[in-house]
Parts: C-alpha cells; structure tokens; sequence
C-alpha cells in the first residue's frame, strides 16, 4: 500500500549550526545504552510528567543548545501542564558534528556520505528509541506519570511513533520543521498534536502542510498548525537558517 512522503529527509541546510550561550543544569545518564540528558525541574512535584526530547541531526551533546533547551523546558514545569520536564534522549548515537562543523566543512572527515549517515541513523533509531522508551519508563516511571515527547527535524517521526493509535507512550505531542514523515504518521496520529512550521521549507513544504492538516481533520485530530513568516527550515532548533 502508498504510503506518500510528507516531510522529506533532512538536506545540507540542515548541516548548519549556531550554537547558543549558557551553562547546562542537568546530567547525563545512560539509559538502555543511549546517552540521556535528565533535566529536572526546581519543584520535585511535577516529576511524575516527562517530556521525551528528540533531537535534530546534532544530537543533544554537540552544543549546548539542546541542553539548554531541555533545561528550559524543566524550568517551566510548575506552571504549564503537562510539558513535563525530567527525561530528554539524544536521539542518535553519533552526532553529525563528529563528521562536519557546517554544511561547508570538507576537513573534519573527507568522503563523509551525509545519505548513509541518515540511513544508519534512521535504521539505530528504529531499534533503539523503543528500547530506551520502555527502560526510561521502568526506570523513572509510575502509573500515575503522564509523558509528552518533543522533536525537531530527524526528531519528528519519533514523535508521532508516541502519538500512535498503537502506542500508550505520549499524551500529548509537539514538532518543529519535521523531517522523514509519510502521511500515514499523521493518519495514526491519536493524541493531540503541535506543529510549528517554517514558512520557507524544503523537507515539508506548504502543500505537505496542507494534506498533513487534511489527515489530521479527517480523523477528527485535535491539532494546532503554528506558521513562522520570513524563516525556513531549522528555525526553531539548534541551527541558523538553512
């Protein structure tokens, strides 16, 4: 069965980066054999609700940017129900900038093959976040916790895996400028969902924007499009515009 592409892979814009100031408050951790970053939030309270982050190309290590972002989210977690705020995953085991700075650099490592690099990760991940998912609920969870998950680009699908008909991991999701999404991660959405999108988009374009909201209205999907004029695709994240 068709199962059409919405948001396309992640392109070279994607290899640029910016990264931002700040000083980290969380740790990191391992948990079932991928780093974690644990945010926690000032009131031990709201610990029963998790945000599961999931990062874009350059993982949550290579900047401080993820972190902080993390941290961020952490220090809102007495007064925005349910963003959650303890358990972030890094998403991928061998971040980009291991290979390349920017979309410019051919020094770090000649002959890096960005296309394998995403097949690799795509086929980690698919083992891998399961797996991290179960364990970081066995190990922190408890009937009563309640989990969002949050992603940006290569972080989307993982997102709408937890939204799933299928799945019992998030109540409630978010993502921004996705990447590798086919229509049928928005026909399986059951949860709420958030979509912040870049005006200017090459991996999910205005006219995948539109059929995602189709699908999404079809099924009856509670939804929010959030549209950013005048930025493209990494706006939100840890890069510069692409």
């Amino acid at each position: 069965m068709s199962d059409p592409v919405l948001a396309k892979p992640p392109g070279d814009c994607c290899l640029n980066c910016f990264p931002h100031d700040g000083t980290p408050t969380g740790k990191f951790i391992t948990i079932a054999d991928v780093k974690t970053y644990i945010a926690r939030p000032p009131n031990p309270a709201q610990e029963n609700r998790v945000i599961l982050y999931f990062p874009d190309v350059w993982g949550i290590d290579s900047f401080t940017n993820g972190q902080l972002l993390c941290d961020y989210y952490a220090s809102q977690g007495t007064q925005v129900p349910r963003s959650c705020d303890r358990l972030f995953p890094r998403g991928t085991s061998d971040p980009v900038h291991l290979h390349r700075k920017d979309r410019n650099d051919t020094t770090t490592e000649p002959g890096f093959d960005y296309e394998l690099w995403k097949k690799k990760h795509q086929a980690f991940a698919a083992t891998a976040v399961p797996k991290w998912i179960d364990a970081l609920k066995a190990q922190f969870g408890t009937p009563e916790t309640k989990y969002a998950a949050v992603g940006y680009c290569f972080g989307a699908p993982y997102v709408m895996d937890a939204l799933a008909e299928s799945s019992s991991t998030a109540c409630v999701g978010a993502f921004g400028h996705p990447a590798f999404l086919n229509e049928s991660h928005f026909i399986n959405c059951a949860r709420p969902l958030f979509l912040s999108c870049a005006e200017t988009d090459h991996t999910f374009p205005a006219s995948s924007r539109h059929r995602a909201e189709e699908l999404l209205t079809a099924s009856k999907r509670t939804f929010h499009i959030q549209l950013f004029s005048g930025v493209e695709h990494g706006f939100c994240a840890a890069r510069e515009h692409g």
